[in-house]
């Protein structure tokens, strides 16, 4: 099936923690985009949910911010080794604080970083 988004996104594995009412699992990045990111986890949250998330930047600062899960692919535990997207796409709703640094990495990053999906 073709990519339907239109939206450039950065291949990056950055440590997070999520929660929906404070920020406790700890997770992983597998990309980042302006407007959203995929949380690559073992627990996603049903499509809809309003969860917190706590990002660690590469020079160690805190982005805090309020997210929607979107979509969500999960396995079960015993092959989830073999699946090779788990987690939640997620979509920003706001920035609780950090919005400059997150912005900062998604536009200093070089263009050969960026995965582009687009429909040709």
């Amino acid at each position: 099936m073709a990519e339907k988004r239109g939206i450039r996104r950065l291949k990056k594995r950055l440590s997070l923690k999520f929660g929906t009412d404070s920020p406790t699992r700890v997770a992983f990045t597998e990309d980042l985009s302006q407007s959203g990111l995929f949380i690559k986890t073992i627990s996603p949250l049903p499509p809809g949910t309003r969860i917190i998330i706590e990002l660690t930047m590469p020079e160690g600062e805190k982005v805090m911010i309020e997210g929607m899960s979107r979509w969500r692919k999960s396995a079960p535990a015993q092959v989830i080794h073999l699946v090779n997207k788990k987690g939640m796409g997620i979509r920003i709703l706001k920035f609780i604080s950090g919005e400059e640094c997150y912005r900062r990495v998604i536009e200093d990053c070089n263009d050969k970083y960026f995965t582009d999906r687009r429909v040709a």
